[in-house]
């Protein structure tokens, strides 16, 4: 039963019974019940910012575990780059310098992925920076492993064609010069003999009698025979294959054509002093993807190590060439 109320009249000096219309009953109710509904959305207003709901904390420890599992994949990505990264090197250094494949260039292994639209999807969340760069991590390995991949197919390629490549690396001398009295001016700077200047040699001379006989250094094909009274003179030059030729001048003869596949110690020409020439030589040179290299690092295959280091002793105290 509902407690009836009272005011004071100061008129009377009595107590008058307080009786509402529905109006006012009205606006009690609704103000009572406005109160209610402020103080209900305060209070959980402020249980949800220093309270979580079990769902809340379910999600907040599953998000902790995955930034756990983020965290343990990215050190795994650092075991996983650091065994690649030996892999390259390993490839770089010793499998692509044995079978005489150019290093892969650092731009290529390292290229990423361009633009940042790509991980846009992964933008906007709480741990974005976390999954951004373990995705972008997970896709520069992705492209190194590949790029690894491929080196090793072309590798492996390589290794198929070894023998064919070893017998066509020109790796021995191009004339018979076993005792090497006939090494006469190797490669750097020399007193040209005729123009008495200052000039780079770049090959090797060997002396010899007009006539002697010239060997092919290494399997390949003759790409050309050319038949001058200036400059090399008679000269020939051999593609081996694999980015090696060798040219051989100031011939007195030809024992090929153009166009002929020779084999290592084939007799292809003979000594004379044809076109800019002082003496019967022959003037010797190697291209390796068509650049001049020094003769002298490739005759590993007819002289002991004896041998090679008097050659170089004789070919470098020479102060003029002889072309």
């Amino acid at each position: 039963m509902a407690k009836v109320k009272y005011k004071f009249n100061h008129h009377s000096l009595s107590y008058d019974k307080i009786v509402l219309n529905r109006k006012q009953k009205f606006y009690r109710f609704l103000t009572y019940f406005s109160a209610t509904l402020i103080i209900a959305l305060l209070y959980n207003v402020l249980f949800s910012v220093f309270f979580d709901t079990p769902k809340e904390k379910g999600l907040k420890r599953e998000n902790q575990q995955l930034t756990t599992q983020y965290e343990v994949l990215n050190n795994q990505f650092d075991l996983v780059e650091n065994t690649l990264e030996d892999l390259q090197k390993r490839d770089d250094n010793i499998y692509r310098v044995i079978f005489e494949a150019e290093p892969i260039p650092s731009s290529v292994r390292s290229a990423g992925f361009g633009g940042s639209n790509r991980y846009i999807d992964l933008q906007g969340f709480k741990n974005s920076e976390l999954v951004t760069e373990t995705a972008r991590r997970l896709d520069k390995i992705t492209k190194k492993l590949y790029v690894q991949t491929k080196s090793y197919d072309e590798v492996i390629e390589q290794a198929k064609n070894k023998e064919i490549m070893v017998a066509s690396v020109p790796a021995v001398m191009p004339i018979s010069n076993k005792d090497l009295t006939r090494t006469a001016s190797g490669w750097g700077w020399r007193i040209h003999p005729i123009y008495k200047i200052r000039k780079f040699h770049y090959g090797m001379d060997f002396t010899a009698p007009t006539g002697a006989e010239i060997y092919a250094t290494g399997d390949g094909t003759v790409e050309l025979v050319e038949n001058s009274m200036r400059g090399y003179g008679k000269r020939i030059v051999i593609n081996h294959g694999f980015g090696y030729k060798s040219l051989y001048a100031h011939l007195n003869g030809f024992n090929v054509r153009k166009g002929q596949k020779v084999k290592r110690g084939e007799i292809i020409g003979f000594v004379g002093s044809t076109g800019t020439s002082t003496a019967p030589h022959l003037h010797y040179e190697i291209f390796k993807n068509n650049k001049k290299v020094n003769p002298v690092h490739y005759y590993f295959n007819d002289l002991s190590p004896e041998e090679f280091d008097k050659m170089i002793f004789i070919s470098t105290n020479s102060g003029q060439s002889f072309d």
